[in-house]
């Protein structure tokens, strides 16, 4: 049964989905923000230079399209060729191909300027390079509205004379359903697994510092002046004690159970907890990039059935402002979602719809 499931169709599709639009629309607003320092940052007037960042290639074994030239020109258009394959990523075009360029863009950027970077840009890279794996262009995209639009055109009859070339694209079409599904949803338990460990392996590193323990951590991070970005709103926070030490006690605990909570419903209450503590972290530290990397990174945990929920939430709030337009798709159909012929299996594809209304 396993294998079935694991060959025959790719699973977690919205979530897959959530997972591109996320981190193109993250690291887009990344170097959109960082635009007036980039020529600091990656960029010839650096001051780890070009020349430097080589040197440092030859012994980890990194790459990056940015240290091909030294031209200001040429740095230019690689910054120019990243906003736009991020905003293609993050629209779902020719998601394929825009995948591999996003996490080569991804690796480039955090290759060029790697003492600048944090956790966030860690996990963004490991997240491009896993999503080169999944169909994360299924749904929620322009591949998918493409789709949807091939698929409603009625197919032209074939002549007898190519009805064996018919049988093996067939065929061929088969197979590459059965390999698309097998990576898909491969790379997805991948992309689950980074997640529990990092959660793991962060509530676990600590349980063995004392200041965890006795619940004065977050006391000391919120008066380093590197994570005081609002530093009222930092001694306003640190006036309670109380709260202070609940805070690092729940975010060991959170962190430590986190893998073993994600077969029942108890992971929606840890998801929405955590939900809040990187929001904290975005506010209260300046950090973001790894707030951000995180939450969406969440999102792998949620089934397709909560996106569906919230699909249907968004159309009806549509039809109650009255933004629903005469010419939208029918009710539980999305613009941007393939007919389930289109992804089903060819058994399911065959069987014939019921007690659907004209």
């Amino acid at each position: 049964m396993f294998l079935g499931e694991l060959t025959e169709r790719p699973v977690s599709l919205y979530a897959a989905a959530v997972l591109r639009i996320g981190y193109g629309l993250l690291y887009l607003a990344f170097l959109l923000r960082e635009f007036p320092h980039r020529d600091e940052i990656w960029g010839p007037g650096s001051p780890w230079t070009p020349e430097l960042a080589r040197q440092l290639f030859d012994q980890t074994g990194w790459v990056s399209i940015l240290t091909l030239s030294d031209g200001r020109a040429y740095f230019e258009a690689c910054y120019a060729l990243a906003l736009v394959t991020c905003a293609l990523f993050l629209l779902g075009w020719r998601t394929r191909a825009v995948s591999v360029l996003f996490a080569v863009v991804v690796a480039s950027f955090h290759a060029r300027a790697i003492f600048m970077t944090d956790g966030g840009d860690n996990l963004v890279l490991l997240m491009a390079v896993y999503l080169v794996f999944t169909a994360c262009g299924r749904r929620w995209s322009l591949d998918a509205r493409r789709t949807r639009l091939r698929a409603g055109a009625s197919p032209a009859a074939s002549p007898p004379a190519r009805q064996e070339a018919d049988g093996f694209r067939r065929q061929l079409g088969a197979s590459r359903r059965t390999l698309t599904a097998v990576l898909h949803n491969c790379g997805m338990f991948v992309i689950a697994a980074q997640v529990c460990f990092l959660y793991g392996s962060a509530g676990l590193y600590k349980v063995q510092g004392g200041s965890w323990g006795n619940g004065t951590a977050l006391h000391y991070v919120l008066n380093l002046d590197l994570f005081r970005p609002w530093p009222e709103l930092s001694l306003l926070t640190d006036e309670h004690d109380v709260l202070m030490a609940i805070a690092c006690y729940l975010t060991v605990l959170l962190q430590v159970a986190f893998p073993f909570v994600l077969f029942g419903r108890l992971k929606y209450p840890v998801l929405t907890v955590l939900l809040g503590m990187h929001l904290g972290i975005a506010v209260l530290l300046g950090l973001p990039l790894f707030s951000g990397a995180m939450i969406v990174a969440d999102a792998v945990f949620l089934p397709d059935r909560c996106y569906l929920l919230l699909g249907r939430l968004w159309r009806r709030a549509g039809r109650r402002t009255g933004s629903t337009e005469a010419g939208a798709p029918a009710r539980g159909e999305s613009a941007f979602l393939p007919p389930q012929s289109a992804v089903s299996s060819p058994r399911t594809a065959a069987a014939p719809v019921r007690g659907r209304r004209a």
